[in-house]
């Protein structure tokens, strides 16, 4: 990661923050990534299924009306999601043809997303665990493997507009960001500072900056896609989580 020298932490936002009342801010063109997006080659903020033969790419005909085929439920395209990702290692073992595969069952699953602004939803609140994405930063692919992270986690309070991304064994690192909404499913994120270690703060460059789109939420799983166009699945694992103040 490349991190500025240690600077005192900066203020948290007020505890009673409302979505509903933000003004909407237009990130910037340059903005280069969002929340688990890359940040020279910064794991934190780089902040989230069977090989397809050759004759699966062929294009299909279908004499049915579209409502006919869009198919199936998004329990059954969450399911079907879920078994195409297990063997993948969250992504890192994943070939261009897999990253295809999943990429196409996500857009089914985003066009039956029940619920269509996600951040007025409470459903959004809590940590999350990432289970599969198409950043090579998160990934560490070039590292070995004993040396990435085994598990990346991503808070997120709606009420505060606070988001934490957090990884596990062997390096335990954190990083901190403030959300602004631009709609009701996408934010632009300013991260304001690490946690080496998840101890040492450390302040993040003020260029730290991204955008980040909500494009699936439920209760259980959540689609992120970032402004550098990566792809990032996640599941709940504590709905009572809250980032530290």
């Amino acid at each position: 990661m490349a991190l500025s020298s240690s600077v005192s932490l900066p203020k948290s936002l007020p505890a009673n923050k409302s979505i509903r009342k933000l003004p909407i801010h237009q990130p910037s063109s340059n903005i280069q990534f969002p929340i688990f997006q890359n940040l020279s080659n910064n794991p934190l903020i780089d902040q989230c299924s069977s090989r397809r033969s050759s004759s699966s790419t062929k294009t299909k005909v279908s004499f049915f009306p579209a409502f006919f085929t869009k198919g199936k439920n998004a329990e059954a395209l969450k399911m079907e999601l879920l078994e195409a990702i297990k063997p993948l290692d969250r992504g890192a073992d994943a070939t261009p043809e897999d990253q295809q595969s999943i990429d196409q069952l996500t857009r089914k699953l985003e066009a039956v997303n029940p619920t269509k602004e996600p951040l007025k939803s409470d459903l959004l609140n809590g940590k999350w665990e990432l289970i599969y994405t198409t950043s090579q930063g998160i990934l560490q692919t070039k590292r070995p493997k004993f040396l990435r992270s085994k598990v990346n986690y991503q808070a997120i309070n709606a009420d505060t507009l606070r988001a934490q991304n957090m990884e596990s064994w062997p390096f335990f690192n954190q990083v901190t960001a403030d959300l602004t909404p631009v709609n009701s499913r996408k934010v632009a994120v300013k991260f304001d500072y690490f946690k080496i270690g998840g101890l040492i703060p450390v302040k993040a460059p003020d260029s730290a900056r991204g955008s980040l789109e909500i494009t699936y939420l439920d209760e259980e799983l959540r689609v992120s896609r970032g402004d550098k166009g990566n792809l990032f699945v996640l599941k709940m694992v504590d709905r009572s989580y809250r980032i530290p103040s």
